[in-house]
């Protein structure tokens, strides 16, 4: 956690959602981190930089981090329910969303379940359609999931804020069942996102570099980074390669220029 952070907790749709704001100041920016990680796995490296112009709210999905569990299935579209609810919560009329991989994902339902809330939109290596993922990713990494092939600085991360190994269990099989069971997106959907929207993905992601292009031809007012970077790298995520990679960096000047444009 960073000093002079305010943290709280909102009851939204039957979960307790914790929440993290960081800096003052212009429209609201929430941080939705990716799959099986919190906070500051996906985000401790650009936060604080980013919380220098502006305010920041860091969120916690179902399941992750702080927040609680739930007796129904992960979804992007609930995630979605979930960060407008805790908006409405904190009386935020409309804010710029943040988010990476399943944050991504979840970030793009906002923009189309939630239009109203959404200023501009930044969507970092998030997918709608299986074949934007390499086949290797479903194949192998998504064919039969255990926990034991979860990364562990990810297990170690979620057991130091939530020491209970049974719900690190029920976390993977969420995230897990989430992707094994995801159906592609009607490309309507893309197209009817009216926000001003950052694509950004690495030339080594997860996602095929086709997959951005595609995303990028369909949402109208896109615009589109390719960064030579993998999955984590540009962001300075937990499991990026290069720790003292200078790449965060330019992310956030990139992300910041679009925030601040017209």
């Amino acid at each position: 956690m960073q000093p002079n952070c305010k943290t709280g907790y909102a009851e939204v749709n039957g979960i307790k959602m914790y929440y993290e704001i960081h800096g003052e100041g212009g429209i609201p920016l929430v941080l939705i981190h990716g799959g099986g990680s919190d906070i500051y796995v996906t985000f401790g490296r650009v936060l604080p930089l980013l919380a220098l112009t502006r305010q920041v709210i860091g969120v916690e999905l179902q399941g992750h981090g702080h927040t609680s569990h739930r007796t129904t299935p992960s979804s992007f579209e609930q995630d979605a329910d979930d960060v407008a609810a805790l908006l409405i919560h904190l009386n935020i009329t409309k804010a710029d969303i943040f988010g990476f991989s399943n944050g991504g994902s979840a970030a793009l339902q906002i923009a189309i379940r939630h239009a109203g809330l959404v200023n501009k939109l930044v969507v970092a290596s998030a997918f709608f359609k299986r074949d934007g993922m390499y086949p290797w990713f479903w194949d192998f990494m998504m064919k039969e999931p255990q926990l034991e092939s979860m990364p562990k600085p990810l297990q170690d991360a979620y057991l130091a804020i939530n020491n209970n190994p049974a719900d690190l269990q029920t976390m993977h099989d969420n995230d897990a069942k989430r992707m094994q069971n995801f159906t592609d997106w009607p490309e309507d959907l893309l197209k009817n996102i009216q926000a001003p929207t950052l694509l950004l993905f690495g030339d080594a992601d997860i996602m095929t570099p086709e997959h951005a292009v595609e995303m990028y031809r369909l949402i109208p007012k896109a615009r589109l980074t390719i960064l030579p970077s993998g999955h984590a790298d540009y962001i300075g995520e937990l499991l990026a390669a290069d720790r003292n990679s200078k790449l965060p960096a330019v992310t956030v000047t990139i992300v910041e220029a679009f925030l601040d444009g017209e």
